[in-house]
């Protein structure tokens, strides 16, 4: 027998499911829920504190409790397949946009990290996709000249890997990715259009091909209430 707060939980979900509970509509206090459930506030506390947890609800300080907007879900081997297509496959529509392309000098940090000289050409690559016009991704990627000499904007504006296999016959292998917390600070929070010092997810990869060279450097922000993960493991 599963605990009250538990059923109490489970059948806020339903209501979410079902779109009794809209996304980003407020939910009812915690005074109304005790009234409906016949329980305690500690009982519908806990049981809010996990929706929260679970990203099913978003408590705002002094507002209320509001039901999150549906995740966008990400598969973390993102070499399987692109972001359009992972998008596009939940009914929503992605769109790219590049904000910048410019050719820098590489500094120690990413000569050491794309092993390239000091001061090699890099193309820095800032991007912003979409999702249902809504920001879900403010992203900056960093390709040596050497791997794809001349990247335009209209080759940035679509799947990254794809561009470099389809205009320079570059094929990724492998990716490492690093993902954590972060707090947003002010340039990313203006481009996800939310506020500063928001919690979001901060991944980085590093691009390998076949025989090691590293291709692609990326830091990628996500917007925290948007997006989810699902991780894919194989066992042989």
């Amino acid at each position: 027998m599963s605990s009250m707060h538990q059923q109490i939980k489970e059948s806020i979900i339903t209501k979410i499911e079902a779109n009794e509970y809209a996304p980003q509509s407020q939910l009812p206090t915690e005074a109304e829920f005790c009234e409906t459930y016949g329980v305690s506030r500690t009982t519908i506390r806990t049981a809010l504190q996990q929706l929260t947890q679970e990203g099913y609800v978003v408590r705002r300080q002094g507002q209320g409790t509001f039901v999150a907007e549906p995740k966008i879900r990400t598969n973390l081997s993102q070499t399987i397949t692109s972001f359009s297509e992972q998008v596009t496959s939940q009914g929503k529509k992605p769109f790219i946009k590049v904000l910048s392309l410019q050719v820098v000098p590489a500094d120690e940090a990413l000569s050491h990290l794309l092993k390239t000289d000091a001061n090699a050409p890099i193309q820095k690559i800032t991007r912003l996709r979409y999702v249902d016009e809504k920001p879900l991704q403010y992203e900056i990627a960093y390709v040596p000249w050497s791997i794809a000499p001349g990247l335009t904007a209209d080759q940035c504006s679509s799947s990254l890997y794809s561009s470099l296999r389809a205009h320079f016959d570059i094929r990724i292998a492998r990716t490492e990715e690093h993902i954590q917390l972060h707090a947003m600070d002010t340039t990313v929070a203006t481009y996800l259009e939310s506020e500063e010092q928001t919690p979001c997810f901060y991944l980085e990869t590093l691009a390998y091909l076949e025989d090691g060279t590293v291709a692609e450097h990326s830091q990628t922000y996500f917007h925290g209430e948007r997006a989810s993960f699902q991780i894919e493991r194989h066992y042989h």
